[in-house]
């Protein structure tokens, strides 16, 4: 008669790479759900209604309403929707930039290198609020000086990434092989150089989301982003400012919390998904 030795370790239900699928769908589903409700959002939802203006935080109204009446949350959701789709439009067009400039120093040769290199330094030695101020003063503000000046201003991390990622892999031994082997360049890039690059460049694209996200804000609370007519985070909180003292704290106090939600949703999208990606987390 054999024995059998029963384990008595046990197993958790969800293991982590499948908790971290959960968080990020949730995350994502979070954030397309504020996207839409902001862009499927009448404007009669936050209109003008001085018959409840100022009114503290209730079942009726969430998030109170201001000076003229108008709902904020319905104000807060519509900022942050607009918010989300210039930051990920902004984000979207300098990752473009970063991945051309990071690919082209890493292979175009050292004198190329060191000039996007320098670029980079310089583009990192100005603070982002003032760059993005300039930029955005220079295109008359609104939104086209709030796109450009995120998209010119955000490249330079990814693009050490990338530049990082394709020197790493073109040096290595299984891309000597293939050259070796007679195969094209065009080969090389896409059958090895650019499967390593994509996560990073999907990671990367993710976490300038919500830097994108904060600086439209900062610049939009200082007045050279989007117009006082926008309902956006950055009008709401500047516009609501003058208000604290009085002690209508819900003014400022619940948009800013949203807005700081979002950012904590993009950050955590980006990572887990590095969780995902990354080999060494694969076994756990």
């Amino acid at each position: 008669m054999t024995n059998k030795v029963i384990s008595t370790e046990k197993r958790p239900l969800i293991n982590r790479r499948t908790w971290t699928l959960v968080i990020i769908i949730a995350a994502i589903g979070i954030l397309v759900a504020v996207a839409l409700a902001g862009l499927l959002m009448p404007p009669d939802a936050y209109a003008t209604n001085f018959e409840n203006k100022n009114q503290a935080p209730s079942f009726a109204h969430l998030f109170g309403t201001d000076w003229m009446g108008r709902d904020m949350l319905a104000r807060t959701v519509k900022g942050l929707s607009t918010s989300i789709l210039i930051g990920m439009l902004a984000a979207g067009i300098s990752s473009v930039i970063a991945v051309i400039l990071g690919t082209l120093s890493a292979v175009m040769g050292k004198k190329v290198d060191q000039l996007i290199l320098w670029l980079i330094d310089m583009v990192q030695g100005i603070p982002h609020l003032i760059l993005l101020m300039l930029i955005s003063f220079m295109l008359g503000k609104g939104l086209k000086g709030v796109m450009v000046g995120i998209a010119i201003s955000h490249w330079p991390n990814l693009a050490r990434i990338v530049r990082a990622e394709v020197m790493s892999v073109k040096n290595g031994q299984f891309v000597q092989a293939s050259r070796k082997m007679g195969r094209s360049r065009l080969f090389i890039a896409v059958r090895h150089i650019l499967p390593h690059v994509i996560p990073q460049y999907i990671v990367g694209l993710i976490l300038l989301f919500p830097h994108a996200i904060l600086h439209e804000a900062s610049i939009t609370f200082l007045g050279f982003g989007l117009s006082p007519e926008e309902p956006a985070v950055g009008v709401i909180l500047s516009e609501s400012m003058r208000y604290l003292t009085s002690g209508f704290w819900w003014l400022t106090v619940l948009p800013g919390a949203a807005l700081l939600v979002i950012v904590l949703l993009f950050d955590a999208i980006g990572d887990n998904l590095r969780t995902i990606i990354d080999p060494y987390s694969a076994q756990e």
